[in-house]
């Protein structure tokens, strides 16, 4: 006896992938309230660790050595240099065809919007010994963040955009990598940014403190492409 199809066996037609629907389902993501408070939490913290890094005067990651030149010579606070440099360095991302991400439009704005926030609740400290505190304790807090950040799997921030948009014409990113952070570093120490023991500590301890924190706090993604992933899956990149 043949089988009509009925409203109850019939299978449900697939809905086309329109972009609503695809907006949609960013929205109702796999675990997206815990990415989504790490994400925002781990900016907030990068931010702090490198105003932490800024008040302890012993030397600041690359970046930030550029980013207070810059501010000195401008006269503005750092955290809008930071903002305004990472809009600058997303426009880069126009020709290298990079595509920014929720983490990457937040991670422009909010970090150096906590590194002001940060610099007036903090003073600067006299003591050395305090200064090292501050320090060591902004390396420790930036490892942390990192890991939080990249573990939300929101997309790589504006400078490690440019990096593995570079990359990904065929240079290694080791050697983009490490020219780009030798070129900010450079132009930041001419232009009066603060080079010290604490850039060299940095150096060497954010790999390191990166490789330990990012799988700790990378959150899993689905056994299989999902369309409810905004990331696909896949993680993102460091904060920058």
């Amino acid at each position: 006896m043949d089988i009509v199809p009925t409203s109850a066996t019939r299978p449900a037609a697939t809905a086309p992938a329109t972009p609503t629907r695809r907006i949609a389902a960013r929205l109702t993501g796999v675990r997206l309230p815990r990415r989504l408070v790490q994400l925002y939490v781990g900016l907030l913290c990068y931010g702090a660790s490198s105003a932490l890094m800024v008040r302890a005067r012993l030397g600041l990651d690359p970046w930030d050595v550029f980013h207070q030149g810059l501010a000195r010579r401008i006269g503005l606070p750092i955290g809008w240099i930071v903002i305004g440099v990472g809009v600058l360095v997303l426009l880069l991302w126009i020709p290298l065809r990079q595509k920014p991400g929720l983490g990457t439009v937040s991670n422009a704005v909010l970090i150096g919007l906590a590194l002001d926030a940060t610099l007036r609740l903090v003073p600067a400290p006299d003591p050395l010994w305090l200064r090292w505190v501050l320090l060591l304790s902004g390396v420790a807090l930036n490892g942390v963040a990192t890991g939080m950040y990249i573990g939300a799997r929101f997309g790589p921030g504006p400078r490690d955009g440019l990096m593995t948009g570079l990359a990904a014409r065929g240079h290694s990113v080791r050697v983009v990598r490490t020219g780009i952070e030798l070129a900010v570093l450079a132009a930041g120490f001419l232009l009066g940014g603060q080079v010290g023991l604490g850039t060299l500590i940095y150096a060497v301890s954010i790999g390191p403190l990166a490789h330990l924190m990012i799988p700790l706090w990378t959150v899993p993604a689905p056994a299989a492409a999902d369309p409810a992933d905004p990331t696909g899956g896949s993680a993102g990149q460091r904060t920058g």
